[in-house]
């Protein structure tokens, strides 16, 4: 383990004309490249240098050849669940990845029929959505309850009602993208023994699991008998800003659950990983406690800096401030404008790009997803971008 290291997320690192899909996708995405783009969620600070080192010394050697997992890599992960989470895995109940919306399209095909039904609760990551209809299957939206504060919450209800025996899967975002919450054990717990009840396998996806601001529970570590009726998908990309290396993991205590996935893994090819995505993984999983620690400092000094920022400047958007992530869910329904209309707004007025908010689901009007991960005096300039929405 490092330590005494300083990391600097004051640090601003230029971006543009690096292949970014952040910057340099702007055109494309979204048809201007005068944005300030504050969307992809992926990090604007460094890869820490223990990740960059690793991959240095393995370049040096100048040849990429194919490349294989090693004992030293499904140990860097076991260690990095126990010892972050708590939660015992074994090797055996690792399967290698090279990302997390592959993997879960590949359980939309282990784990149920064309035809077949997927609860997904909205708003959600919208390719927690889109791989149900692009694998023939049918989407059941379980909305998410939202109080005044902002504050959601599962309705779990409604889910129930919605059930029927074509009903095969239910996708489970955890922490949640984009609302931010972290579901608390009893949360998941209530969840878990409807979909044991219903014979409904769960995929969580828990790739925001080590950003959190409160405990964090990994689903499968609550029971034996939730673990059982549990696939797990996790990488350490967001964590470490590595999503471009396109490594990740599935896990399942589950022997008959891990061998379906494996199966359709295997054959979708999903399971080869970058060459340098086994060594920044385990680098990362290796040497990166700390550094967690300090990222999550002032991921939340730069969510509690836009909260300040708003109120002070009277700023007609809200939030609630997330338990989870860098990502904050903004609300601009306080503003008697359409969803379209906002958008306009932020497109030529603004001149910031954000994701918007319907692509997450019809819950998702009105609001719009902020990247807060990047320097806060750049986060500054982004922000005093939508004073354009302030208070008359």
């Amino acid at each position: 383990m490092l330590n005494n290291i300083n990391y600097n997320f004051d640090e601003e690192i230029n971006r543009k004309n690096t292949n970014c899909a952040k910057y340099d996708g702007l055109k494309k995405y979204f048809g201007y490249e005068d944005l300030n783009p504050l969307w992809v969620a992926d990090m604007d600070f460094k890869t820490p240098n223990f990740i960059n080192d690793a991959i240095i010394k393995s370049a040096k050697n100048s040849i990429y050849g194919y490349s294989i997992d090693t004992p030293e890599l499904y140990n860097s992960i076991i260690n990095w669940q126990k010892n972050e989470h708590n939660w015992e895995i074994e090797q055996n109940d690792i399967f290698l990845i090279n990302g997390v919306v592959p993997a879960y399209s590949a359980c939309i095909e282990a784990f149920s029929e064309e035809n077949d039904e997927v609860i997904v609760q909205t708003p959600i990551y919208p390719p927690l959505f889109k791989c149900v209809t692009a694998n023939n299957r049918k989407v059941v939206v379980n909305e998410l309850k939202k109080d005044e504060n902002g504050y959601y919450t599962m309705d779990l209800e409604d889910l129930e009602k919605k059930i029927t025996p074509k009903t095969k899967i239910l996708a489970l975002c955890s922490p949640h993208n984009p609302v931010g919450r972290v579901w608390s054990k009893e949360e998941l717990e209530k969840l878990s023994h409807i979909c044991i009840k219903h014979n409904i396998i769960i995929v969580s996806d828990e790739i925001h699991s080590d950003i959190t601001f409160k405990k964090f529970t990994p689903l499968a570590s609550i029971s034996k008998e939730i673990a059982n009726q549990t696939i797990t998908l996790n990488s350490a990309g967001k964590t470490f800003n590595i999503a471009g290396l396109n490594t990740a993991y599935a896990i399942s205590k589950n022997e008959e659950i891990l061998k379906k996935f494996k199966k359709i893994a295997i054959k979708r090819e999903i399971h080869s990983i970058n060459f340098f995505g086994y060594i920044a993984t385990k680098a990362a999983y290796e040497n990166g406690s700390l550094y967690v620690k300090e990222l999550k400092k002032y991921i939340m000094n730069n969510i509690l800096f836009t909260k300040e920022y708003f109120k002070n400047n009277k700023i007609n958007i809200d939030f609630f401030i997330p338990e989870a992530t860098y990502l904050i869910w903004l609300d601009f329904s306080k503003n008697n404008l359409s969803h379209k209309e906002i958008k306009n707004i932020l497109l030529t007025k603004s001149k910031l790009a954000l994701n918007d908010g319907a692509s997450f689901g019809d819950n998702g009007n009105m609001f719009f997803r902020l990247n807060t991960a990047l320097s806060q005096k750049a986060l500054e300039i982004a922000l005093s971008q939508l004073l354009i929405f302030k208070k008359d």
